[in-house]
């Protein structure tokens, strides 16, 4: 992609892995970069902490390794050394019905053999090899487009607590275009899903390329990868605890904020943004009051609690041989998932001890989020008697609370891009990305971010 010749001086706004990633490849190609971050830390929702023999994410509690190009990250940031494979374990993943974990089918014939659905549900399953091709021309949730292919049954115990692991969401109020922009396709290519899915799968081993994903941490955490980042921009670049407030357009751009020391106004040639959705709504562009992308308040950010749970290894009675469990809402549970963190990856958990992370909330129990610790734990607690057999009380704790978590990718979120780029459009120089709308996932942003910074180097 052709540049800017010259040297610029860029304010990159957002200190988490997107805003990183942007600074980050803005200073290797020889331009002044400025990121400031409104937190004391960065890394944004990446956070790994240890205490007594226990290593605690959280947020993310591993990266999809899904490429060369990412795999050439580790490497690029010296974190070779520090990289961890999750164990083979990991592919093992669970689902609850009927108030126990059932293994999740790896194959055809542990699928036809499973209790996870009824004999109508795997005839639809098979079923849908036959679609025919389909071109919509409106948009469509995730839970009826899947609906319309796998049927009801799977999206309520597959679908919906899938979508509530990953996004935090509601299958009901995602899009589908927007959450799975490539099986949109390939009902538009292929009518059948699974036709598509395995035709893509031939394809990529004929090329020779990854067809799974791995999944890795590294020594230290997932807050490694962070930390790396920001150890190579120049000294001096990062500038935390400073909340920019308006951005003013004239002889290049005013950014003007307020940081522990004060008020600041800096001027920048140019501006790129990866600030979170309710951030970008607030902001000010221009000399009055102009808020050009307050209707991105419209974007939802679920409640979600995260607690660390240790025990001894004989309170718990489940193997916990897998990556974990993912409750259906239909389980009228108070959990929505559970990581087995101590069997991915070696150093979660101190020797003869397991961690166990609860995931609880999101768009569908919001609430229950926003419970007090005590309230969590009792509910925690009870489910994990039921569901891995884990008994009296944990020895280790440790409570994520995420007031605003995982932006939904809504029915009307293409609306929001619109308004950023209406927005980019009336105010040359400025370049918005991240979680807002360049995907969720650590590595999606990473990738987001270094594409933000080449498009906002090059010519207008």
């Amino acid at each position: 992609m052709a540049q800017s010749s010259s040297p610029q001086h860029i304010a990159v706004l957002g200190g988490g892995i997107a805003g990183l990633a942007a600074a980050h490849r803005l200073a290797s190609l020889g331009h002044r970069v400025r990121l400031f971050e409104q937190s004391g830390r960065i890394g944004g929702a990446v956070r790994s902490e240890s205490a007594g023999g226990w290593l605690v994410e959280c947020g993310p509690n591993s990266l999809q390794e899904s490429s060369e190009e990412v795999a050439g990250w580790w490497k690029e940031f010296g974190l070779d050394g520090d990289r961890l494979e999750a164990s083979p374990l990991a592919k093992n993943r669970y689902l609850v019905r009927n108030g126990r974990l059932v293994p999740v089918p790896m194959g055809p014939g542990s699928f036809f053999t499973t209790p996870l659905f009824s004999a109508g549900a795997k005839a639809r399953l098979f079923g849908e090899l036959f679609s025919r091709k389909r071109t919509r021309t409106g948009e469509a949730s995730v839970g009826q487009f899947l609906r319309d292919h796998f049927g009801a049954e799977v999206v309520r115990y597959a679908v919906q607590p899938m979508i509530s692991g990953i996004y935090a969401g509601d299958p009901e109020r995602l899009s589908a275009r927007e959450i799975f922009p490539q099986l949109w396709e390939l009902e538009r290519t292929h009518g059948s899903l699974l036709r598509g899915l395995i035709a893509g799968a031939k394809a990529k081993r004929a090329a020779g390329k990854k067809t799974i994903a791995k999944l890795i941490s590294f020594r230290g955490g997932l807050t490694a990868f962070p930390e790396a980042v920001a150890s190579r921009l120049p000294a001096g670049s990062i500038a935390l605890k400073s909340r920019v407030e308006r951005l003013v357009p004239g002889d290049g751009w005013r950014v003007i904020g307020s940081g522990e020391a004060g008020p600041f106004e800096e001027r920048f040639d140019r501006v790129v943004s990866t600030l979170p959705a309710p951030a970008l709504a607030r902001l000010v562009v221009g000399a009055g009051a102009e808020r050009p992308l307050a209707s991105l308040e419209g974007i939802e950010h679920p409640a979600v609690t995260s607690l660390f749970l240790g025990y001894r290894r004989d309170q718990v009675a489940h193997p916990l041989d897998g990556f974990g469990a993912l409750v259906p809402s239909a389980e009228k549970r108070s959990v929505i998932g559970i990581l087995f963190s101590s069997s991915l990856f070696p150093g979660r958990a101190p020797e003869g001890h397991v961690g166990l992370t609860v995931m609880i909330g999101g768009m569908l129990q919001c609430d229950v989020a926003r419970l007090p610790l005590e309230r969590l734990l009792e509910l925690a607690r009870a489910d994990l008697k039921d569901l891995v057999g884990a008994t009296g009380e944990p020895v280790f704790v440790r409570h994520s609370f995420w007031p605003q978590t995982i932006p939904q990718y809504g029915l009307a979120h293409a609306g929001f891009r619109e308004s950023i780029a209406r927005c980019e459009r009336s105010n040359p120089g400025l370049f918005v990305g991240g979680q807002a709308v360049d995907g969720i996932s650590v590595c999606q942003c990473f990738k987001a971010g270094r594409a933000l910074a080449e498009r906002a180097l090059a010519p207008a």
